[in-house]
């Protein structure tokens, strides 16, 4: 039962934070791209770019993540790299990244207990990490519009089951969006704008016609 006199305007310690999480990009591959069949591979790609961008605002920490890279999935895609030029890549034979010691050893380096996390595919090389992290005290919430399955149902039903264990679904504007939390926080508010307007999509083309008619400060 809530005590009314207890109640005060602070937020929730289940919020991420630009303090309490890190971000963890697995497989954003061509190969990996060619076999996504669950949703619009533009889309994912999109949300992936704009998810990265929202770490870069906010200075979260990122882990980035390629499975065989010189032998089947090829590179990172380039629209990833190019937003975090200067982040290590690290390279697996593991489906199962929390079975690279490379990859748990650079995630514990963060020091973040809360792990943001979108890779390809959903029901492989997410669900398995997830799961995994999830085992060992994280908490774990999946973009799940950074993500992508073979197929709606193995995208979907790997979704359900890391639901069904504890891991909270999300999607890249919520995280971006969560991370600001206050419009009067005027040092990322410019650069939250300027992600929201170039991987917004219409929500992006409605803060361009609040700037034009209301002006420049105008609130997202």
């Amino acid at each position: 039962m809530v005590d009314i006199a207890e109640v005060t305007a602070a937020p929730s310690p289940d919020l991420l934070t630009p303090d309490n999480c890190a971000v963890l990009f697995i497989d954003h591959q061509p190969q990996m791209f060619f076999g996504t069949g669950s949703g619009d591979r533009t889309a994912i790609i999109n949300a992936t770019v704009g998810l990265a961008k929202a770490a870069k605002v906010f200075d979260v920490p990122v882990v980035l993540s390629t499975v065989a890279a010189e032998s089947f999935s090829g590179p990172l895609m380039p629209q990833l790299a190019d937003v975090l030029p200067d982040q290590k890549i690290i390279d697996r034979t593991t489906m199962n990244a929390w079975e690279d010691v490379a990859f748990v050893e650079a995630v514990k380096a963060t020091g973040r207990k809360k792990l943001v996390v979108a890779g390809l595919w959903t029901e492989v090389c997410v669900v398995l990490p997830a799961l995994s992290a999830l085992a060992q005290g994280y908490e774990v919430y999946v973009v799940t519009d950074a993500c992508g399955g073979v197929s709606p149902q193995a995208h979907e039903h790997a979704v359900q089951r890391m639901v069904q264990a504890g891991v909270a679904p999300v999607t890249w504007v919520q995280v971006l969006l969560e991370l600001q939390r206050d419009w009067a926080r005027t040092g990322t508010y410019p650069s939250v704008m300027d992600v929201v307007r170039e991987n917004g999509g219409t929500y992006g083309l409605g803060v361009v016609y609040a700037q034009a008619v209301i002006g420049e400060h105008a609130a997202g």
